[in-house]
């Protein structure tokens, strides 16, 4: 497994990651302690280094079984990427489903959720936390920024980002973050079937010297290449409210890029996770990884031969046409 630096920070991550979201959250079914962990582990022995959580990932869930799986002495197999300004321990879990916590951004409250976070992952130090899902008026905080600088002098950060999200837009705010923040990199949705607001962010991070993590890298599960007309989606999966022309537009374009995989005799899935790597700028990609012969496929993402010119050409103007097909459904929903 190849390693990136995160912007000269001396933090090294797999270019493809773990994305603890997938076995902690019950977005993508549900997963036991150990079921989660020991696919975990699984990864790790497979190279894979870089695991993202974060706090709000079944209400600390998302830490908890990571500290699970590496526990003591094999902290240091792993690098940590976290998540911070969610004040999701103030709302009822049993009425929260899918809905968005409050954000909060009082220092106090910051460092409170850091010590927690550090507890419930029984480390001293977060390799990458990131700002989760922010919109323009949280990144304006100064106190913010002052206080993310102190974190990281203190070494309890290694390095600091902005996680976008809800959806895939928030365009504004990655370009401003990266532009004029305290910021070594940013995490954000992108894949071969959407590319907006990637592109534009993958310019700003190569004229501003940031980092990049792609998340949601096979477009919840699309590029996977195993959905058919007749898949349905368990009870609890969050893609089992999305509307059906979203399976159905989204077969047609795979339909459409069988040339990635005829030419090189890679996987859907592993060509996906080359396509996102292209750039030197996007540092690791999280795949929703659901099982071990997953593990092994896409682990191995990183090794195949990059993308031509043509090859990559040929997506964007596929992209760019919508594939001639009327546009009827808007991009990924991912609330990570």
């Amino acid at each position: 497994m190849k390693q990136r630096e995160i912007a000269n920070t001396g933090v090294r991550v797999s270019e493809v990651g773990f994305g603890v979201w997938t076995v902690s959250a019950g977005w993508w079914g549900e997963y036991s302690d150990e079921q989660a962990a020991t696919l975990m582990r699984q990864a790790a022995d497979l190279g894979v280094t870089f695991f993202d959580t974060a706090e709000t990932y079944g209400n600390g869930r998302g830490e908890t079984v990571l500290a699970h799986a590496f526990p003591g002495g094999e902290r240091d197999r792993i690098v940590i990427g976290a998540k911070f300004g969610y004040d999701w321990a103030s709302r009822d879990p049993n009425q929260a489903g899918h809905r968005e916590a409050p954000h909060r951004f009082d220092v106090p409250f910051l460092d409170q959720a850091l010590d927690a976070s550090l507890r419930r992952l029984d480390t001293d130090h977060i390799d990458f936390y990131q700002l989760h899902n922010p919109r323009m008026d949280h990144l304006l905080l100064d106190d913010v920024w002052t206080w993310a600088e102190r974190i990281k002098a203190s070494g309890k950060v290694r390095s600091v980002g902005v996680a976008l999200g809800p959806a895939i837009g928030w365009l504004e705010e990655g370009l401003y973050a990266m532009e004029h923040l305290p910021i070594d990199g940013v995490q954000m949705i992108y894949n071969a079937l959407e590319l907006d607001p990637g592109r534009a962010l993958i310019a700003c991070a190569e004229r501003t010297g940031k980092s990049l993590v792609v998340r949601v890298p096979h477009s919840s599960g699309m590029l996977e290449g195993h959905y058919t007309a007749e898949t349905k989606f368990e009870r609890g999966d969050h893609r089992q409210h999305r509307p059906k022309a979203w399976l159905e537009d989204g077969l047609r374009k795979i339909e459409q890029l069988e040339f990635l995989t005829e030419e090189t005799g890679t996987s859907l899935g592993q060509v996906a996770l080359r396509y996102v790597l292209q750039s030197p700028t996007v540092v690791s990609a999280l795949p929703n990884t659901y099982n071990a012969d997953q593990l092994v496929e896409f682990a191995a993402a990183g090794g195949q031969p990059v993308l031509t010119e043509a090859q990559m050409a040929r997506i964007e103007e596929l992209f760019e046409s919508n594939y001639g097909l009327p546009q009827r459904v808007a991009g990924a929903v991912a609330a990570r």
